[in-house]
């Protein structure tokens, strides 16, 4: 009984997490450097266009609130300037533009998946409530059988690189796993401050300067 009530439970756990590092690299002795303007990119296909625009916004705005000079590709770039696999096209587009970093982020899966919801869960002990054994065991066949239903999600993998300019080589590379939310701006919002912290965790930030904040 007890695992069966624990499976829908993990379900529900999992879809109140919209966003968690699943894997993550970093260069052996790098050391964290500042940088003066770092592009956020996100890469999509074009019916997700509204979260790649998002996805960019949101990280980009969290970098800055963290004293961070970075800028959403959205803001600068026309649609269709990046795709999936034109590496030179992307190239050409950046060069000239002083960026010192770029954090790229590659919508690589996209999954719909579906969770039990139980019709009836409590957190509360029943000794209390139903101090004999009748009252106990028609509580737990209500609670059991009233019927509950199914949900679906969709679950986004993100590949989430950060390339250094001076050296043109990746220094942090970070797989992610994001779940639809309430809305694609709090799912934008909530990745933006995992990933933001995650580079100052790994040491890939330097702490900005003080008038930065």
């Amino acid at each position: 009984m007890k695992k069966l009530l624990l499976i829908p439970l993990l379900a529900l756990l999992v879809a109140c997490q919209p966003s968690k590092i699943t894997r993550h690299w970093t260069a052996q002795n790098w050391q964290p450097r500042q940088y003066k303007q770092i592009l956020v990119l996100a890469i999509a296909t074009d019916t997700d266009n509204v979260l790649q625009s998002k996805m960019e916004d949101h990280l980009a705005e969290d970098l800055r609130n963290m004293g961070y000079y970075a800028i959403a590709a959205n803001t600068i770039y026309p649609a269709g300037t990046f795709v999936k696999g034109d590496t030179n096209r992307a190239i050409a587009a950046i060069t000239g533009r002083n960026f010192d970093a770029v954090f790229t982020l590659v919508l690589f899966d996209k999954q719909k998946e579906k969770f039990y919801v139980p019709g009836r869960i409590t957190d509360s002990l029943r000794a209390g409530q139903n101090s004999r054994f009748e009252q106990y065991m028609n509580s737990v066949n209500d609670r059991i059988y009233t019927p509950g239903y199914y949900g679906e999600q969709t679950r986004f993998t993100w590949e989430c690189n950060f390339y250094d300019g001076a050296s043109k080589q990746i220094i942090y590379s970070a797989r992610t796993r994001t779940f639809d939310y309430a809305s694609t701006t709090i799912l934008a919002h909530t990745f933006g401050q995992l990933l933001s912290y995650d580079l100052v965790k790994r040491k890939i930030l330097t702490k900005p300067p003080a008038e930065n904040y």
